[in-house]
């Protein structure tokens, strides 16, 4: 099952990378947009964050990425279904639909970093919208500092 979890995100990926174009003339348009916080205490991030789309289309399915400024652990991570490693800082996780107006599923997932670090730079945006264009990509876009204090950043 986690293989083919694996596969769906790369698929999504790949769809992103040969056939999504940047900007379609006749494609859906779909403003994404992803809130929440992060919380890091002895090298563990645990990180709770909500997708929305704006609308004026539905979204299928789309794929966020959250990306950290300090290396993930090597070993020891557990990513919730949907979620896949993809390098060495980096997780994408699916959204499921996104219903234009709303919000969507909650996505929850902890991970450990290299070391103790005392600070992270989380990068949290959009890597696919399953074909919609996303003309507003200023709010779908995320960076929030972590200190290691035990204390929620939003963002």
């Amino acid at each position: 099952m986690r293989r083919m979890r694996g596969f769906a995100v790369w698929g999504a990926m790949g769809v992103l990378a040969v056939g999504s174009p940047a900007v379609a003339g006749d494609a859906a348009e779909a403003d994404l947009s992803y809130h929440g916080f992060a919380v890091l205490h002895g090298g563990r991030v645990d990180v709770r964050l909500t997708p929305r789309n704006h609308g004026p289309a539905d979204v299928a399915d789309a794929t966020v990425r959250l990306r950290w400024s300090v290396p993930l652990a090597a070993r020891g991570q557990r990513l919730p279904d949907g979620c896949a490693r993809t390098g060495e800082r980096s997780v994408v996780c699916r959204t499921g639909a996104l219903a234009a107006d709303t919000l969507g599923e909650r996505i929850e997932l902890g991970v450990r970093l290299r070391g103790r670090p005392a600070e992270a730079t989380l990068d949290v945006d959009t890597v696919w919208a399953g074909g919609a264009v996303d003309r507003n990509r200023a709010n779908d876009r995320q960076q929030v500092l972590v200190l290691d204090t035990g204390d929620a950043y939003y963002f």
